[in-house]
């Protein structure tokens, strides 16, 4: 079997009693979307933040390709190959996609660059956020306001900043969150391709897309793991369905 392109080694993570995440470990391969459930509270955003290097964790280790980068800063992990995209958008609305394209990508990657360096006239940066653009199918709204996109459009713009990246891995939170059925369906076909670029770890409330979409799935419950296996035995599991899908 191939090395995971991802890998997280019991991560844990308390504030004060609370214990949010408590020997977790997960992994991704090439070509796969490895999804993560659990209720509100569960541990999910915490385990993201961690593998994310927003949060540092009291224990564990994580590896991308790997390379051991339980220290690095955020930046850093990002321009080594993790694209993340948020539950709640970070983009500037006030600024065009293109622009966001390219200022969320340098910004993501760590790079600093002087007042008098125009950023946005950078041909190299501009054509790979053009074509990251076109991926997504945002090719034609390039000159938009971003406040003027559809959420849909929205979360597809985000994975066209990760994209600008070559990200190795996506780290994805919700990114069904607040679409409606037609959305949640182009999103969901999107995603299921975009898997062959990077795999994908998938934070995900809409249960119909994540058995849609997911290779295998990691249930989590009051910070730790109840369930990791196949989408089609974790359906079936008596402990998830008592603890997350409400039957048995």
């Amino acid at each position: 079997m191939n090395n995971p392109v991802l890998e997280a080694n019991k991560l844990c993570k308390t504030f004060g009693s609370l214990v949010a995440v408590q020997d977790v470990s997960i992994d991704i391969y090439k070509e796969e979307i490895h999804a993560v459930i659990g209720p509100n509270g569960a541990g999910k955003s915490t385990l993201i933040s961690q593998i994310c290097g927003s949060l540092s964790s009291d224990k564990g280790s994580v590896f991308l390709l790997g390379k051991d980068i339980t220290n690095l800063p955020t930046e850093k992990r990002a321009s080594l190959g993790i694209g993340r995209t948020f539950q709640i958008s970070a983009l500037s609305k006030e600024d065009t996609v293109l622009e966001n394209a390219i200022l969320g990508s340098v910004g993501a990657s760590g790079k600093h660059w002087k007042f008098f360096n125009p950023v946005l006239k950078n041909s190299i940066l501009r054509d790979e956020a053009e074509y990251c653009l076109e991926i997504v199918g945002l090719k034609d709204l390039i000159n938009l306001k971003t406040a003027t996109l559809s959420h849909g459009q929205l979360r597809l713009l985000e994975v066209a900043v990760a994209l600008t990246l070559k990200p190795k891995v996506f780290i994805m939170d919700e990114p069904m969150a607040g679409l409606g059925s037609d959305g949640t369906k182009q999103l969901t076909e999107f995603l299921d391709k975009l898997r062959e670029r990077a795999p994908i770890l998938l934070v995900e409330h809409d249960m119909d897309a994540v058995f849609a979409l997911a290779n295998r799935i990691t249930v989590l419950d009051y910070g730790r793991i109840i369930a990791s296996d196949k989408a089609s035995s974790i359906k079936k599991d008596p402990e998830v369905q008592k603890a997350y899908l409400g039957e048995g």
